[in-house]
């Protein structure tokens, strides 16, 4: 039998202590229309609301676009390789997994919950464009938002996943953004 580590006793105390409130809030899937809408912006989520924004925004200001694209591509593979890596190693089962009344909403892209990866990505990109492009992360913000949401609404995280995805993601658009956008605006002179 293997030992039970630090990590899995506190998710275990986590996830009796998150469960009414996952609960409640998955049982907004019992209407249609709500999940139809949380499981277009998981969907989106997944990484092609991005990609279409990424592959955009040298189009939208062709001066600092190309240099902000590609720090956000950059930026994006950091915070996969985070997340896979912080999944890997805490282990934390998904919520519908561990309490079968909690309805999946959609397939999960991965096993485990903690960070969410969606709320990691939405978040660091909304970091990286209010400190880039103030207009258009205003724009995206209900999505990202939206997505955030999605991951509780459908039964694949906790509030506590979702809230460590923001922070995480938030922290690594901030870092990436504030040091690094001035050398990648240099490679692209507008």
């Amino acid at each position: 039998m293997r030992p039970v580590s630090t990590a899995a006793r506190f998710f275990e105390l986590a996830d009796q202590r998150e469960y009414a409130c996952c609960q409640f809030i998955n049982q907004m899937v019992r209407f249609r229309l709500v999940l139809r809408y949380f499981q277009l912006m998981s969907r989106m989520g997944d990484g092609w609301f991005w990609y279409a924004l990424i592959l955009a925004i040298p189009f939208m200001r062709p001066g600092a676009g190309p240099g902000i694209a590609l720090l956000m591509t950059l930026t994006g593979l950091a915070c996969t390789l985070t997340y896979k890596l912080l999944k890997r190693r805490l282990i934390r089962e998904r919520p519908f997994i561990s309490f079968p009344s909690i309805n999946c909403g959609t397939p999960p892209l991965d096993r485990y919950s903690f960070p969410s990866g969606h709320t990691m990505h939405a978040s660091c990109f909304q970091a990286m464009l209010f400190m880039t492009e103030p207009t258009l992360a205003l724009a995206t913000l209900p999505f990202t938002l939206s997505v955030a949401a999605s991951r509780v609404v459908l039964g694949l995280h906790y509030p506590t996943d979702v809230a460590a995805g923001a922070l995480i993601g938030g922290f690594m658009g901030y870092l990436s953004t504030h040091y690094f956008i001035a050398d990648f605006l240099v490679l692209f002179p507008g």
